[in-house]
């Protein structure tokens, strides 16, 4: 009877469990066991001590410290902020000085032209009422009276313009445009690619500061000097160079950071012929450029002044002795009308301004080349590689053209003939 209470049972324990097998008499059973899951808990004012380094210690707060905003900075290794919102500021600004020095530079150019032809028509009528005046009998001293004060109005517009000079002012605002507008673009890189960092703000500021200085808006007080005593190179870079933060390097490559033995002596060519070559030619060429501007701004006003003298001397019926004062009023204001479209016209001012920068921006290009090489900790140096590339494309050169620029600098050494940039 018991036998058959648990046969019966067992058959309806089979068929109500869905896991369970029964055949031929041989009955299997499993048990599921559901699994316990377990769950840790971290007490904050327990300190887990270990054996193995590199284990952090819980603080009093551990969620408090793993949500701060210092620690996802560090573990993510993300940008700061608030110098990417400096570097955007810094980046408005340049780009109001672009506009501010393009829009000048354009009034400054049209200046030039309104005033080289005022003050040429105003010359020639001059000139040409003292030719009537001498020629004529009536109303002589109206003639005499209008050709004067016409050569005075001249001498005095001509002084004005030759002590500005307005074409050198244009090229000093196109300069500016265009280094103020690779400033943008230098910003720009920063933001885009690499994490910013507070070295690359100051080395903005600076440079924005530097430009200012250089090139400055404003005619009185703080104008470029027009005419100085000696030709220097244009300088609108900061003079303290920055050192470069250090790199990681994972390797021996690395460490090198792209330079060489070979590499630093091709620089070191490529600087000599630079400095020697490049940066005294044209420091040569402002030189000449300077005299012929000085000789033709002196000549201009000086011509209208002997011309306003002769015509304030003419006669109705000039005898032998009088004909100088014709002669000198008419040829005094023809000859000044040509100086003065020489110098304007052919604007010698903007030519010894651009001599100048390019003086300048050659030995940038040394003073760049200077830092990479007297710094000794190779991480701290920009890339070689990068740098000679960036070489050999601000001289219009190829790599391997540069290469062989600097084997034959080392090889002829004072006596090549070749200059290093083929722009200009």
């Amino acid at each position: 009877m018991a036998t058959l209470q648990a046969s019966s049972f067992l058959t309806s324990f089979c068929s109500a469990t869905s896991s369970s097998s029964c055949r031929g008499g041989t009955i299997t059973a499993k048990i599921n066991i559901p699994k316990i899951q377990t769950i840790k808990i971290s007490l904050p004012g327990l300190i887990q001590r270990r054996g193995i380094s590199g284990y952090e210690q819980f603080t009093s707060n551990p969620v408090e410290e793993l949500l701060s905003p210092s620690r996802i900075q560090s573990d993510n290794d993300g940008p700061d902020l608030l110098v990417i919102e400096k570097l955007y500021a810094i980046k408005e600004a340049v780009a109001d000085r672009v506009e501010m020095h393009r829009n000048i530079g354009e009034q400054r150019s049209q200046w030039n032209s309104m005033l080289l032809t005022s003050i040429n028509g105003i010359t020639l009528a001059a000139a040409t009422m003292a030719g009537i005046a001498a020629s004529s009998g009536d109303a002589i001293v109206g003639l005499k009276m209008s050709s004067t004060l016409m050569y005075l109005a001249a001498t005095g517009m001509l002084t004005t313009i030759n002590q500005i000079q307005p074409s050198q002012l244009a090229e000093e605002q196109r300069n500016a445009t265009r280094l103020f507008q690779d400033l943008h673009n230098q910003i720009e890189t920063s933001l885009s690619i690499g994490h910013p960092s507070a070295i690359d703000v100051k080395e903005a500021m600076d440079k924005v500061l530097a430009l200012d200085k250089a090139y400055p808006l404003p005619l009185l007080g703080v104008m470029l000097e027009k005419f100085p005593s000696s030709v220097e190179p244009a300088v609108w870079w900061p003079q303290q160079r920055r050192r470069q933060p250090k790199r990681a390097s994972d390797n021996t490559e690395n460490e090198w950071n792209g330079w060489n033995s070979k590499l630093e002596e091709e620089m070191k060519e490529i600087m000599g012929v630079l400095g020697s070559k490049d940066q005294e030619e044209y420091i040569s060429l402002g030189k000449k450029a300077l005299k012929l501007n000085k000789l033709l701004a002196i000549s201009g006003p000086l011509l209208t002044g002997l011309a306003a003298i002769g015509s304030m001397f003419i006669e109705s019926s000039p005898s032998h002795g009088s004909n100088w004062a014709a002669m000198l009023g008419i040829v005094g204001g023809a000859l000044a009308s040509v100086v003065n479209t020489i110098e304007h016209g052919g604007q010698v001012g903007m030519v010894f301004e651009m001599y100048r920068s390019n003086a300048g921006f050659f030995e940038y290009m040394q003073e760049s080349i200077e830092s990479n090489l007297t710094e000794t900790e190779m991480d701290r140096r920009e890339n070689g590689e990068v740098l000679e590339m960036k070489v050999a494309l601000k001289l219009g050169r190829s790599l391997s053209d540069l290469r062989d620029l600097a084997a034959s600098s080392s090889w002829k050494a004072e006596n090549l003939d070749e200059f290093a940039s083929k722009l200009f």
